[in-house]
């Protein structure tokens, strides 16, 4: 074991730095710090588990994005721990050793976050030693963010000087031999950021509990821990034919489609709702990883809410397909809390850090399930967003939904598929709803064909995409029907539902979904009709058990549970994503064209479902009439005008107007194109066309959007934190909120006691790691549950980081610098209404409530007005 020497003596002040003293890491005992891994051999640590990383990816995806070297790279990144401060501050770390006056002497006037602490010395010293373009800013940012070192030398007094830059170098020269390899020839942007993620995965397990205590037989613990951390090669079944994975033959189109795109490239699927895309795209991936042109899947979708139940899809596709020998010890869809349950992310990926969170640290996982968010931060100039790109390269991406983001998010979308199409990545992307325009941006490529349904190939080794029109299924009709007022809609949604037909009901806002609710349910309950909500503010324990519920109900399985009653399903957008549903009758609030469109294709979905009589195949749309939406939108539109754009709506409602019904799938290409071509406007036309490029005092304007976008695009070298990134503009500030009934201190088991809503409890030992690092990963995703996602205006008011210490160790509080715990904290009372930890209300400014039927509510106070 190594211990420091005696007070005066320290490595910090003498000029021969010996290697074997400086330490790069601490270890916790009963007894306080220890000394604990050598900044050597932290570094051989990581260099060789950066190596077995890599020797776990297919040969081309190594050629290709890794040149020889990278671990390296890897391996050098905590050379600038070799430094007086640092190693003054570790050493002081220990048992709590005082710093000497000599040591005061050279420290006093140092402050390392002006150089960005170790990172930025790691920066320096590879510049010095000319170890190429990217090398120095890879091993600067691992930390996540950049350290600002302009103008600085290694040899710098606050470094130590030419003795210190000495022993940094002869580190460097020690890792050399170990790893038998030189500086890597890094050629491009995209390498850069696949080794910068390399190098930071590989620095979070080598600081895992495997590599805690230095041991002499430390490289036997690599493969464990690289195991431990999920990145284990799936064994595929080979030669499935489409009906043995998913229990029936595929239809003409899937065939076109995964024909295709089972190789490196970009393949786009424009199909109606309920025609496979799913299936086909998912197929596609068994292709791709059996014959070994793939490490993984990463399936995308517009939100958390959708995520959570197309997970079962795929995890059913993943029984099917992986060996039943396979080397996953861990649930094969490593989604939500399996992720953080079973596997060990290392130092970063501890509970109570950032990276201790389902939606991050999926996209590391060999198959997983998420929002799109997490792809598209992997283009973004974000703290981390380089170990996204690492965890994407080479996978199966499959981006579904594509038709819903605006302008801001399309634009980051464009760009990640280029990279993933440059990390040689599978990019299947699906929609029932795209416009040539957004088909032309996403390929760069111009679209040619106005087929549909279309399957668009762009195989990586291609020079331009080909087009392919593929056959449709049967048409059909649906009966439009257009309501100025709700009460008409409201009473045929009721008198349907008595007759057992099963309803669903979308409107475009939280707040709206709540109240209507409220009015259907309040009727319902006398009827014998039961009434259903779904939206994204419940935590993710309600909003599972909730979503599983209706699901099953309105699902291709449902049909012996619909016959017993008549339903009404209220929801939002989430209702119109991803999930296969089948509703006998459907009410919705006006939305743009694509959105109308998709809520469409959850009218009738399943042919073989028995239907009560009576049932027709029919929508209702509450819209204003078309002279007052143009002359007056917000008023006309109500909240709907604050969630889509003023003119896109007028636009979609002059194309709908006339029409008492409309064919799928054959209308739905010229109605996306009525709505959405170009065209000279004027008047009020004009002035909310002006509104939608410029935007208003309410929204920013496409034009706006692309700039901040653009703006957020990464390059090595320049990061901000997750909390300030924005993969949607409207989304940017969200913030978790921990609802719980109680909260009590247990003095003698030091620790504290939490109550879930559904009255179960939870230790949580002041010291986290009791119980084993199992336990410990178990009680933060059980508290990671009880959480929901709201905009800060809504949230409750934010406390001292300090009052919420005991919750650090297992919930991301913020980053070391906040005073103000980003997370939020509230009592849920048995009224509903949330309470402050010291007893009063959560909100100053809003009645905050919360129940498991209708979800979490804000309301402002009387004559405080707010906008959606």
């Amino acid at each position: 074991m190594i211990r420091p020497r005696k007070q005066g003596s320290s490595p910090a002040l003498r000029q021969q730095v010996d290697l074997c003293c400086c330490l790069a890491k601490t270890r916790k005992t009963e007894s306080g710090a220890e000394p604990g891994y050598t900044v050597e051999g932290h570094c051989r640590v990581v260099g060789m588990v950066a190596r077995e990383l890599l020797a776990r990816l297919p040969a081309s995806l190594q050629q290709n994005l890794f040149p020889r070297g990278s671990e390296l790279v890897a391996a050098s990144h905590d050379v600038g721990k070799l430094c007086p401060t640092f190693q003054l501050k570790i050493l002081r770390a220990i048992k709590g050793r005082a710093f000497t006056p000599a040591e005061l002497k050279v420290t006093a006037h140092l402050k390392e976050n002006s150089w960005g602490g170790h990172p930025g010395v790691s920066q320096v010293t590879l510049e010095a030693i000319k170890a190429g373009r990217f090398a120095p800013r890879i091993v600067g940012l691992h930390h996540g963010y950049s350290p600002r070192v302009e103008g600085k030398l290694a040899t710098d007094s606050p470094f130590g000087g030419n003795a210190w830059q000495k022993a940094r170098e002869q580190l460097l020269e020690n890792l050399k031999e170990e790893l038998d390899c030189d500086w890597p020839d890094i050629a491009s942007e995209e390498q850069a950021r696949v080794i910068a993620g390399l190098t930071t995965v590989a620095d979070w397990i080598g600081s895992g509990s495997f590599f805690e205590e230095p041991t002499p037989d430390w490289q036997s613990h690599i493969t464990t821990a690289v195991d431990n951390a999920g990145f284990i090669h799936p064994c595929v079944k080979a030669g499935l034919g489409f009906e043995e994975i998913f229990g029936f033959p595929p239809r003409e189109s899937q065939k076109q489609f995964y024909g295709h795109a089972y190789q490196p490239g970009v393949y786009i699927l424009e199909a109606p709702m309920g025609m496979g895309k799913t299936e086909a795209a998912l197929y596609a991936a068994y292709l791709a990883l059996s014959r070994n042109h793939a490490t993984g899947i990463y399936f995308a979708l517009p939100t958390q809410l959708t995520s959570e139940k197309i997970h079962e899809r795929v995890g059913a596709f993943l029984d099917a397909i992986l060996s039943p020998d396979s080397m996953h010890r861990t649930p094969r869809l490593l989604h939500g809390n399996a992720w953080l349950k079973e596997l060990e992310m290392g130092e970063e990926g501890q509970p109570g850090r950032d990276w201790f969170n389902a939606r991050k640290r999926g996209i590391l996982a060999p198959f997983a399930v998420g929002t799109i968010d997490q792809a598209l931060m992997a283009v973004m100039n974000v703290r981390h967003g380089f170990v996204r790109a690492f965890g994407l390269a080479g996978k199966v991406v499959i981006l579904d939904e594509v038709h819903s983001y605006d302008a801001y998010t399309g634009l980051l979308l464009d760009e990640l598929v280029a990279t993933l199409r440059r990390l040689q990545c599978t990019v299947i992307i699906l929609s029932a709803t795209l416009t040539a325009e957004r088909r032309e941006s996403l390929l760069s490529h111009p679209a040619r064909d106005q087929a549909y349904p279309l399957v668009t190939t762009h195989p990586i080794d291609a020079e331009s995409p080909a087009e392919i029109p593929v056959a449709g299924p049967a048409s059909h009709a649906v009966t439009i029907q257009f309501q100025n007022e709700d009460q008409p809609a409201l009473e045929e949604a009721l008198r349907r539902a008595e007759q057992g037909q099963q309803i669903l009901w979308i409107e475009n806002t939280v707040k709206e979904v709540q109240q209507r609710h409220a009015v259907l349910a309040a009727r319902a309950a006398g009827m014998g009709v039961e009434c259903g909500l779904l939206h994204s503010r419940f935590t993710t324990a309600d909003r599972q058990r909730n979503e599983d519920y209706w699901v099953a109900l309105y699902g291709k399985g449902g049909g012996e549970s619909r016959a017993q009653r008549g339903r009404i399903l209220v929801g939002t957008q989430v209702l119109e994503q991803s999930l296969d549903i089948d509703a006998d009758f459907l009410v919705s609030r006006i939305a743009p064209t694509d959105m109308v469109l998709q809520r469409l294709g959850r009218l009738w979905r399943h042919d073989a479902m028995a239907r009560p009589g009576g049932a027709r195949r029919e929508a209702w749309l509450l819209t204003p009439a078309l002279e007052n939406a143009i002359e007056q939108p917000y008023q006309a539109f109500g909240d709907t005008a604050y969630v889509y754009a003023p003119y896109v709506l007028c636009r979609t409602l002059e194309v709908w107007q006339e029409r008492k019904q409309v064919k799928l799938p054959e209308d739905i290409r010229s109605l996306i194109e009525a709505t959405y071509e170009e065209r000279s406007e004027s008047e009020a036309m004009a002035q909310w066309r002006h509104e939608l490029e410029h935007g208003n005092r309410f929204r920013k304007g496409r034009y706006q959007l692309r700039q901040l976008a653009r703006v957020g695009l990464s390059y090595i070298g320049q990061t901000q934190s997750d909390d300030e990134a924005a993969t949607r503009y409207s989304d940017r500030d969200s913030i978790d909120v921990l609802l719980l009934r109680s909260v009590r201190t247990v003095e003698e088991k030091q620790a504290t006691l939490v109550t879930f809503l559904d009255g179960e409890t939870l230790l949580l030992p002041r010291n986290a790691k009791s119980g084993g690092h199992r336990a410990w990963r178990q009680r933060a995703a059980a508290l990671q549950r009880q959480q929901i996602k709201v905009a800060p205006e809504q949230a409750p008011d934010q406390v001292l980081r300090r009052s919420l210490h005991w919750l650090a160790p297992y919930l991301y509080l913020g980053s070391g610098d906040q005073e103000l715990a980003r997370l939020r904290v509230a009592l849920v009372q048995a009224d509903g209404e949330l309470q402050g930890l010291s007893g009063g209300p959560a909100s100053a400014e809003r009645r905050i409530t919360y129940d498991d039927q209708r979800g979490y509510r804000a309301e402002k106070h009387a004559n405080q007005k707010e906008y959606p």
